[in-house]
């Protein structure tokens, strides 16, 4: 799969040419390319002239980082303790089903990406489903279908 490069140079003119960029690069680069591509870590090391161990091994130290393509809508099902008892799993197994993937897996389409991810730290509303930045509070299976149309 090749990527555009092209943005890198505007993503390294915004911070020092010194490895303490690192993290700052990686997060700018995550965003514009909702992941990771090889080739702009490989390009990140010579720009900031970090070994690219080291890039490799920051990018998949957080969470946040991706090594691969994730999907237009990322779906993220909280199974903290109180999600999980409140039934978290079914919600899962039920976006699983609807989209045919399974938690970890992003749709050939590149419209969905299922991640399951432990407490989000909103234990009141569980159980929690995040798409992108949108928060769905305590979910019953039913409404899978409605957070998939984004409603």
């Amino acid at each position: 799969m090749n990527h555009d490069m092209s943005k890198l140079p505007d993503i390294f003119a915004r911070y020092p040419q010194k490895p303490q960029s690192l993290i700052a690069v990686l997060q700018d680069i995550q965003k514009e390319f909702n992941f990771l591509p090889c080739e702009a870590l490989k390009e990140t090391a010579k720009h900031l002239d970090v070994p690219l161990s080291k890039v490799f091994s920051v990018s998949t130290f957080y969470n946040a980082f991706s090594l691969n393509p994730k999907g237009e809508k990322v779906i993220r099902i909280c199974m903290g303790t109180t999600c999980h008892i409140r039934g978290a799993g079914l919600i899962q197994d039920q976006l699983e089903s609807k989209l045919g993937i399974k938690a970890g897996q992003t749709t050939s389409d590149m419209k969905f990406t299922i991640e399951v991810v432990n407490c989000v730290g909103a234990c009141s509303m569980a159980p929690v489903v995040i798409v992108n930045d949108k928060y769905y509070a305590d979910v019953k299976v039913n409404q899978t279908k409605k957070i998939l149309k984004g409603g």
